[in-house]
């Protein structure tokens, strides 16, 4: 992410979580208030629900008890229904039409919506709602009116016309020694009651238990009032048992009692209105604040980014070849700061660039000169062999003596042919490989014979007792490699694993031994390259001893130069060959060097 993406985001978001967090705290604490606004009111309104209900019930309780003063004083009424028996249709014409009468007529008198008169046996003496229910036996209802005498019932009754919703309530009389029961009641306005809720978003609805559930769907029911309920139009004046816990069910008046329910319905929209309100305002104020921290940023990353972008274009154009670009700047801010910061560095980095070349160049005569001392000590160790050994001729064989010459001169002339040949290669500082084929058993065999002090038969170190082995393939092909530094990878293995020698001493045959073999290589890989294998019986290497063997100047001999190794490594990979070493502590290693094939001899 760039330095201006990274701060649009971080204006972006310094602006909008603050405005985001501020909308979703107003929006809380609004949908809080509401909330506990409308709880209030809807208690409120739950009241006043119970309080008209319970009016309207105790208005329905006096009525029928006025009409219980009036059937006590009504003299015809007392002589019709006292005798034993009556009922609605017997007695005279004129007696039943009064009984059947008396009802609708009290009914109309008083403002009932429902109004009986039964006996003591259940049976309907008189119905002023509907006329033709009497003889009708429904001992039922009074039963429970008068079990809930202080409660309201909500009663659903047929009409000539229609049913009717009445708030019921019942009153006993005795007349003649008989008791008989008055079943009446309030119609139950709904019209009014609706009126009760019609302040805001607030309804009021009556739901019967067998109402369809999709009338409530258009708000949400946030309270409601249950109400015990029977239908006297369903035949058996019986319903389900009653779902809200103020019913008991069933009743010990021998009926089920149903739950009706006022229900208080929030019109639906009201609240989510207004949250879209605050949300959207929300949106514009986090618009507008959006893009002013879009241009901030923009005016702000184009004062920052543009001086950092041209530090960025000087400093790309730094190089230890190339430390001339200058940083000065007059600016007092950080991005000042920086430039001198890095004219500094610059200028630090002239001096120490200067330093580490004078030193590297140091280093490199001093690599030249171990190496050189190296491999003249490798050529002068043949001479020094012969020379010694012509003396010891000459002390105990003198007459001897030019023959042992002759027969070691070849030995001093290939030597002093090697340091001439050493010295032309340092003089140019980096050896030239003139690659022909080379006879590789003849280069081993020559360097076998100058490192020994007898040149036929078992080869034997006379100063350090050390026997030279030899094991060379017959027909062996040619090696495409320049012949001094073939002889050089021969020498420095020998030599080396000679000096591991160190402290052996020879027993029976069975002491320390230096093996060196030629092999053509086996394998899929054609054409198959030419083997030198060097082995001694020597002390061997230890791991850690064995991951430094080719770091250059890295010895574990007290008078060691460090660079034979390193430099059979870096002859060989000229070559094209390949190196590797297998050793373990106290049984000797061993070297193999797979070089190239050149054409077999006499080809």
């Amino acid at each position: 992410m760039t330095f201006r993406a990274r701060l649009f985001a971080a204006l972006l978001a310094a602006v909008a979580l603050p405005l985001v967090l501020l909308a979703l705290g107003v929006r809380r604490e609004m949908t809080r208030r509401l909330a506990a606004d409308d709880d209030r009111r809807v208690a409120s309104l739950l009241a006043v629900l119970r309080d008209d209900l319970a009016t309207r019930s105790g208005a329905a309780g006096r009525r029928l008890a006025a009409l219980r003063e009036r059937m006590a004083g009504d003299n015809e009424l007392r002589a019709t229904i006292a005798a034993p028996g009556v009922s609605a249709s017997g007695g005279s014409p004129v007696e039943r039409r009064y009984l059947l009468d008396w009802a609708g007529d009290a009914m109309r008198l008083t403002g009932l919506a429902m109004l009986r008169v039964q006996d003591s046996a259940g049976t309907i003496l008189s119905s002023g709602h509907f006329r033709n229910e009497y003889d009708r036996v429904e001992p039922a209802l009074p039963r429970l009116l008068a079990a809930r005498h202080d409660s309201v019932v909500l009663v659903r009754a047929r009409t000539a016309d229609a049913p009717v919703l009445a708030l019921a309530r019942v009153d006993s009389v005795r007349i003649g020694g008989r008791a008989f029961s008055l079943v009446g009641g309030l119609p139950l306005d709904s019209a009014g009651l609706a009126r009760l809720g019609a302040e805001g978003d607030l309804a009021v609805r009556l739901v019967l238990p067998d109402a369809d559930s999709a009338a409530l769907r258009t708000g949400r029911t946030v309270a409601d009032l249950p109400i015990p309920f029977v239908d006297l139009t369903a035949g058996a004046a019986q319903v389900d048992p009653p779902a809200s816990p103020s019913v008991s069910a069933p009743d010990r008046a021998g009926i089920d009692a149903a739950v009706a329910h006022l229900a208080v319905i929030q019109a639906p929209g009201a609240l989510a209105a207004l949250g879209r309100s605050v949300d959207a305002w929300a949106l514009v104020a986090l618009a507008l604040s959006g893009a002013v921290a879009v241009l901030a940023a923009a005016w702000l990353a184009a004062r920052v980014s543009r001086p950092l972008r041209q530090l960025a274009d000087q400093t790309s154009t730094l190089d230890l070849d190339r430390l001339d670009a200058e940083f000065a700047s007059d600016r007092p801010d950080e991005i000042g700061d920086l430039s001198r910061l890095l004219g500094e560095m610059t200028a630090r980095l002239r001096q120490s660039t200067a330093r580490l070349r004078e030193v590297e160049r140091r280093a490199a005569m001093g690599d030249v000169a171990r190496q050189v001392n190296h491999d003249v000590k490798n050529g002068l160790t043949p001479i020094r062999h012969v020379l010694r050994h012509l003396a010891q001729v000459a002390r105990d064989e003198p007459a001897s003596l030019a023959r042992v010459f002759e027969e070691r001169k070849a030995t001093l002339e290939a030597s002093v042919a090697y340091l001439e040949t050493l010295a032309r290669n340092y003089a140019r500082l980096s050896p030239r490989l003139d690659r022909e084929p080379c006879d590789l058993n003849a280069v081993v065999r020559q360097v076998v014979r100058d490192a020994s002090a007898r040149p036929e038969g078992a080869r034997v170190d006379a100063a350090r007792a050390v026997e030279l082995r030899t094991v060379l393939a017959d027909d062996l092909p040619r090696v495409a490699a320049d012949e001094v530094v073939l002889r050089r990878i021969a020498e420095n293995l020998v030599t080396n694993a000679i000096e591991s020698l160190d402290g052996q001493s020879a027993n029976e045959g069975t002491g320390p031994c230096v093996t060196v073999s030629t092999a053509i290589a086996t394998g899929d890989r054609a054409p198959a390259p030419i083997r030198l294998v060097v082995a001694d019986t020597g002390r061997g290497m230890t791991r850690a001893e064995l991951e430094h063997a080719f770091d250059d100047f890295y010895t574990t001999k007290p008078d060691g130069t460090g660079l034979g190794l390193s430099i059979v490594r870096r002859l060989v990979q000229d070559l094209g060959g390949t190196l590797r070493i297998e050793t373990e502590p106290g049984a000797g290693s061993r070297v193999t060097v797979e070089l190239p094939p050149g054409r077999p001899l006499g080809a």
